[in-house]
Order: C-alpha cells, then structure tokens, then sequence
C-alpha cells in the first residue's frame, strides 16, 4: 500500500513542480513526508522549490529547531517567519475560527513571498483526516489557493504515517504537535505569559514522562488538565507528587488527570461546532 501510495503521491507532485513551489512546513510528518518527496522529484529534474516554517509563541522553540534541522538534513532550502499570532485581528479571543484568522494571515504572507521568489504553486500538508473533524483553517487554504496534495489523493494519516517509514524517515511515528492555542476553551483570552506556562508544562511533563505518545496540558482557569495516552496513566500517577509540585509551580491551583484519555480535538465540543464559522461567513 505504501508503495503504491507514494507512486501515487509523486506523480501528482510531479504535474504541480514545473513552475516553482513554496512548501509550508511544520516539521511534523504530513509536511516532512511531502518535503522528502519534492526533494526526490527535484533530484530527478530541477525546479524552484522552497519550505517556507511560521514560528511564533504558539509555537514551542524545539517546533523552530526541529523544522530547521530537518530540512537541513533533506537538503531543501527554509525560511523562517516569525509572527505575533496576538497581533492579528480577533485570534487573541480565541474564537471557533481562530484558526481561520490566523491561516488567512499566514498565507496571504506566503502568499506574497512566493510571488518575490518566483514560486507559482503553494502547497500545505493537510490530509485526508482533516476533512472529517474540525478545521476551520481549511478555508483559508482554499481561500488563498493552497494545493493539498495528501487530502485531493485520499491520502490519511495512517498512510502517511506508512509511506514515511517507507522512505526511513525519523519522523514516521511522530505525535502531531497542533498550535498551543487548542490547549485552552474557546473565548479565553490569549496572552503570551500563560501560552508560555502552558509550553512550559508540557515541556516538563514530556521530561518525566517521556517524548513518546500524546500529551496534552489542557487550561481551564486555574485548573491544569492532562490528557496522555491510556498506557501511560499509570507511569503519571507514580509521579503524581512530582507533577502537582511542578504545574503548580507554574501557577496553576488543581492539577488533574483526564481519565479519559488523549483526544484530539476535545476542546472542539458539540455546542462550538454548532455555532462554528460556515464557508460563505466572513471576517
């Protein structure tokens, strides 16, 4: 399956490379699987090629770091934006379509940057998975004509997960890491002191813990949730007074441990999606 997926995959990369492309890249596993692809078809016949990184405190330092190494080590060229996600009109509310706000403006700044390198095609690793929770950011992409070639080929993240290991890259089995907005309820205010309590945490809990698997610090006032994996709740509690001792820290007052488990996207709850941004609404 994965060899055939990745015939698939760069045959249809192959018709977007003539004329220049500007990759966003994150670092994660949609992104690298794509910049690894590119990178073999631009060594079969030359082409402008380009991965463009937005970093920002959304963003953790190892996010920059890793990118940076990572298309290093691919041999593809990155530039680095760095942004102030507070600065764009309405984000720092956190509304239902923050993601939009902030994709919109994201892009429209790729946008503009592949116009000055020559780069006629953008394009974004969005997968086949992401069409069937919530992604308002989606729109954007569409909006400011991004191709995503994962999502157009069926393409999801168990295969993409696969065609990754197939070309033996490091990142096959990485955890997605999704902007640090998503830890915190819809309608709380962002700021940088407490996005950077959050890092913090996460970062701390990841040391004890481990890197591998997901972990999420959700916010909730005063209170600091965890979500990890079922198989490691019991390698938390063992650290329990360590974990309290250190969110606490940080400035939270109640520390728990959702016993339910990871769940992407738990903050996207019934009621938001039900009032959440439709196609034809606009800023």
């Amino acid at each position: 399956m994965s060899g055939q997926g990745l015939e698939q995959l760069e045959e249809h990369l192959r018709a977007l490379t003539p004329r220049g492309i500007a990759l966003a890249f994150s670092g994660g596993v949609d992104s690298t699987l794509l910049l690894a692809v590119l990178k073999r078809l631009r060594d079969e016949a030359d082409f402008p090629l380009l991965a463009v990184h937005f970093h920002s405190v959304l963003h953790t330092p190892s996010e920059r770091a890793e990118a940076e190494r990572l298309a290093a080590a691919i041999g593809v060229e990155l530039v680095v934006i760095d942004f102030d996600p507070i600065a764009i009109p309405g984000v720092a509310d956190n509304p239902p379509d923050r993601c939009y706000r902030c994709k919109r403006h994201l892009f429209e700044g790729l946008v503009e940057l592949a116009r000055t390198r020559g780069l006629a095609t953008l394009v974004d690793g969005t997968n086949a998975d992401d069409a069937l929770v919530y992604r308002p950011g989606r729109r954007a992409l569409r909006e400011c004509g991004v191709v995503s070639p994962l999502e157009a080929l069926g393409i999801g993240k168990a295969q993409v997960r696969a065609m990754a290991a197939a070309l033996n890259l490091e990142v096959a089995s990485k955890p997605s890491a999704p902007c640090l907005a998503t830890r915190f309820p819809y309608g709380t205010r962002l700021d940088a002191e407490t996005i950077g309590r959050v890092a913090e945490g996460e970062r701390t809990l990841r040391a004890m813990l481990g890197s591998d698997g997901n972990l999420r610090l959700r916010v909730h006032g005063a209170v600091a949730r965890i979500e990890i994996d079922p198989a490691r709740m019991l390698a938390a509690l063992a650290q329990r007074g360590r974990i309290v001792e250190a969110l606490k820290s940080l400035g939270f007052e109640h520390v728990a441990l959702d016993l339910d488990g990871f769940r992407s996207g738990s903050m996207d709850g019934p009621a938001t999606l039900a009032t959440s941004l439709d196609d034809s609404r606009t800023i």
